[in-house]
């Protein structure tokens, strides 16, 4: 049973996919940062002064204080029911920023990768009736002309 387990582990597509997790989770670090430190507050600042991290629609009022509250925090600590629309929109712009970022890079792999090369011809027309046929045809299947070139 261990043999089995470290074969799979030794396998290099295992190897690959822990260091892509891995990776993965390090980037998604560095993009929750770029959105919620740099972006979001730009936007905000453009749309009037904004804090999406405190856009929220109270839904019930919490048991412990009355509303309004001034942050989500506060109407968390109260007890209050929330939609959080703010953590959404800019949850939505770090998905966008990730796609984009995860497009591109399929995108140069893709280019920089191998090129598939054109596999060679495996018909040819009928001089004849221009139908398509096998190379190593000898007579054409449509017009059951003999074909020039082979005895």
């Amino acid at each position: 049973m261990l043999k089995g387990f470290r074969d799979f582990i030794m396998r290099g597509n295992v190897i690959d996919l822990a260091v892509a997790v891995i990776i993965g989770a390090a980037f998604t670090k560095v993009v929750n940062s770029l959105v919620d430190d740099i972006i979001m507050p730009v936007i905000g600042l453009v749309l009037g002064k904004v804090d999406f991290t405190n856009a929220f629609v109270v839904l019930k009022e919490g048991a412990k204080a009355a509303a309004p509250y001034a942050t989500l925090a506060d109407a968390k600590a109260a007890g209050a029911a929330t939609i959080n629309y703010g953590l959404f929109i800019s949850t939505v712009v770090t998905f966008l920023i990730v796609g984009f970022v995860v497009y591109l890079i399929v995108k140069s792999v893709t280019r920089l990768g191998p090129k598939k090369a054109e596999a060679p011809a495996a018909t040819k027309e009928c001089p004849y009736c221009l139908s398509k046929i096998p190379l190593s045809a000898k007579k054409c299947a449509f017009c059951t002309a003999d074909l020039p070139g082979r005895a």
